[in-house]
């Protein structure tokens, strides 16, 4: 592995012990006001996408190990479990989720905890980069024989360099973005390690109002026997 990105796993591993005390910290406050209550929520919150965040970074070293199994994923069930869990956050922000399930095919073959985080990074950044109002959105298809699982935001528009690796499948290391103030990156990094693992393909799509990010997933042998079947 690269050593750059060797020293930010380093890092990452010593970042979680003091963001689990801060969050502990928030969480040992009580008898607060409701403006100081807000604060407490926003910080524990804050707190648990950092460390869930530090997480995912401490899982790619993990995955030279082999030791994230690959099976049957339900796609529609890892997104209702990833959208649960943001829902929050985009009304807090006053951002509107779009969802839209096209997919015939409902088993992937994928590790779902790779596959959630792949997933929850790229509405994570759609949160992020959407302006005050405006929607994003999560739509599953099946484009040849693979389910897309794509995540659309309405922000600034994506780097062309970024953009070119995100087409290439693979991001080498975080690195900030230009017109997207305040992401290192890490949220593709991630994504695009993950996806490389599950033999998924992944990418991005330039618009002229935003970008697409998408994973793309073979279908489960076991979904194509049972169509085979049920035809």
């Amino acid at each position: 592995m690269d050593v750059e990105v060797d020293g930010i796993l380093v890092a990452a591993h010593e970042l979680k012990a003091p963001l689990a005390v801060i969050r502990q910290l928030a969480l040992s406050f009580d008898e607060m006001n409701s403006r100081d209550e807000h604060i407490r929520s926003e910080m524990i919150s804050v707190s648990e996408r950092a460390i869930k965040q530090v997480n995912d970074l401490i899982k790619v070293k993990r995955l030279e190990s082999g030791l994230f199994e690959m099976e049957p994923v339900s796609v529609r069930a890892v997104c209702d479990d990833v959208t649960k869990e943001l829902n929050y956050l985009f009304d807090y922000n006053r951002k509107e989720l779009f969802i839209k399930y096209a997919n015939r095919s409902r088993l992937v073959t994928a590790n779902r905890e790779l596959l959630y985080s792949v997933i929850y990074n790229f509405l994570l950044n759609a949160m992020h980069y959407s302006s005050e109002g405006a929607r994003a959105e999560l739509v599953i298809k099946e484009v040849k024989n693979r389910v897309r699982v794509v995540v659309r935001d309405f922000g600034p528009a994506l780097p062309v360099d970024i953009w070119r690796e995100m087409k290439r499948g693979f991001i080498n290391k975080p690195t900030s973005i230009a017109m997207r103030p305040g992401s290192s990156g890490l949220g593709l990094f991630i994504a695009s390690r993950f996806s490389r693992y599950m033999h998924a393909n992944v990418g991005a799509v330039r618009h002229r109002d935003g970008t697409s990010f998408f994973v793309e997933l073979p279908v489960s042998k076991q979904a194509s026997l049972l169509n085979d079947f049920c035809n």
